[in-house]
């Protein structure tokens, strides 16, 4: 049994004891604290909780919790049922909700569940609230209402088709040319919420001829559902019989995107971001963001639009905060996830199949063709297994002082950028290790960098 306690929020495997999984009780505990936290400090009049769920075996079981203990705690609940995370976030805006609530585990397998939590803006809790929820929790300094203050429950089923409505109505998403180009598009969205609702973004963008596979939202996840090469033999297998022009691939709650070209390659999920962005900025010129550990080719295509690009620590909360800053007009994460402000300030995989469908159809090309128009970079991912007597903080001032001749920024970890290369050395929140991200031209370029580093550390302790 597993439970991971964080600022996002709270994720576990169903089952075993309170404390050590994601049991009845600490569901209850979590939400309530969580409730407890949005009732004292949302600048919203509404006492209403969206609540959302993707298409785990354990969702509805964990809703009904979240629900009654929402309503316990003296707030009305809009269950909008199976929705993606990004629907969720803009069902929160739609109702002027103080908050909401999305059960999901994300890309983790099927025996896991978990609870995302919400501001008023439809966007994560950053550190300081989401450390705030755990003080709460920990503490059960929560107070359930009394019997005539009670919320309730009201179901709301339209969210899904208004979240494509809005993807619609984007100015940069071309309905026309995208039907024009009549492409065949093959889905996998591996058993959960996104078989729902691809399939209908699809068919609302033209497109008549889509090949669906695992889109029965079952929570049966036909494989692992994080959406990597390894995973995804079954799409491109299919694809290299040259059945379909684009494939696309999303987790569970839809707010991640990797594309499959056309030869069944995978255009690799940090290109989805780049494409993407390259597409925004050739119409809306402005600044671009992504998290330390994402791509350069973004910073590349960026600068080769004329604009600024800025690095952000790794977390969604940590990217939406820095574009706020900086005015972005696109970003996210190399993990695939688009974030797009002109539709809101969240990872969405919808967004992203719009935009990268009005992109291929607007340059008559290939998916493989525009993959080679950008530039080319691998990222090898590598870490550290922690033992109780390593001082990560030493050995992370170790490495900046070793290599203080370079460019070096510390906001999230250590990241040490060469001319051609870069590696990222930073403490995992959820497991006992060091992730060390390098990225250079070459695979084995990337991997020999980081075992450059291993020995480099492994010479300091």
């Amino acid at each position: 049994m597993s439970l991971i306690k964080s600022i996002s929020g709270i994720r576990g495997t169903i089952g075993g004891a309170a404390g050590e999984g994601l049991s009845p009780v600490d569901v209850v505990k979590f939400t309530a604290a969580y409730a407890h936290f949005i009732g004292k400090n949302t600048d919203t009049k509404s006492r209403t909780i969206v609540v959302g769920r993707d298409a785990r075996i354990s969702g509805p079981m964990v809703s009904k919790l979240v629900e009654a203990t929402l309503t316990g705690m003296g707030f009305d609940v809009i269950n909008i049922g199976l929705a993606s995370t990004p629907t969720t976030e803009i069902a929160v805006v739609m109702e002027k909700a103080c908050g909401g609530i999305i059960i999901t585990a994300s890309h983790n397998p099927k025996q896991w569940n978990a609870l995302k939590l919400l501001n008023s803006d439809g966007e994560f809790l950053n550190d300081a609230q989401g450390k705030e929820v755990l003080r709460i929790a920990e503490n059960d300094e929560y107070t359930f209402a009394d019997v005539d203050s009670l919320g309730h429950v009201y179901i709301n089923d339209t969210y899904n088709r208004k979240h494509i409505d809005a993807v619609l109505a984007l100015d940069l998403v071309d309905t026309e040319a995208i039907a024009k180009a009549d492409f065949t598009v093959a889905v996998d969205a591996v058993n959960s919420v996104g078989g729902v609702v691809i399939p209908q973004l699809l068919r609302a963008l033209g497109v008549k001829n889509i090949i669906e596979l695992n889109c029965e939202a079952t929570g049966h996840f036909a494989h692992t559902p994080e959406p990597i090469p390894e995973n995804l033999t079954q799409i491109s297998d299919m694809m290299r019989d040259g059945k379909a022009d684009v494939g696309f691939v999303v987790d569970p709650d839809v707010d991640r995107l990797a594309i499959v070209m056309e030869n069944g390659d995978m255009f690799v999920e940090e290109y989805t971001l780049v494409a993407i962005a390259d597409y925004v900025l050739g119409h809306t010129p402005g600044s671009t963001v992504s998290n330390l550990s994402s791509s350069r080719a973004l910073r590349d295509v960026t600068a080769a639009h004329g604009c600024s690009y800025t690095a952000a620590a790794v977390g969604e909360v940590n990217v939406v905060t820095k574009m706020k800053e900086t005015g972005a007009v696109i970003g996210g994460e190399g993990n695939g996830g688009v974030i797009y402000p002109a539709s809101h300030y969240g990872r969405d995989a919808l967004v992203g199949v719009a935009l990268f469908l009005t992109l291929l159809a607007k340059s008559g090309k290939k998916v493989s063709e525009l993959k080679a128009g950008y530039p080319a970079y691998a990222i090898a991912k590598n870490k550290i297994e922690l033992t109780p007597d390593i001082d990560v903080d030493a050995i992370l001032e170790a490495v900046k002082e070793r290599y203080s001749s370079e460019k070096i920024t510390d906001i999230d970890g250590v990241k040490i950028d060469f001319p051609d290369c870069w590696v990222h050395l930073r403490k995992s929140n959820t497991e006992p290790i060091i992730r060390i991200y390098s990225e250079a031209p070459t695979i084995e370029q990337a991997n020999a960098l980081a075992q450059d580093i291993k020995a480099v550390i492994a010479s300091l302790s």
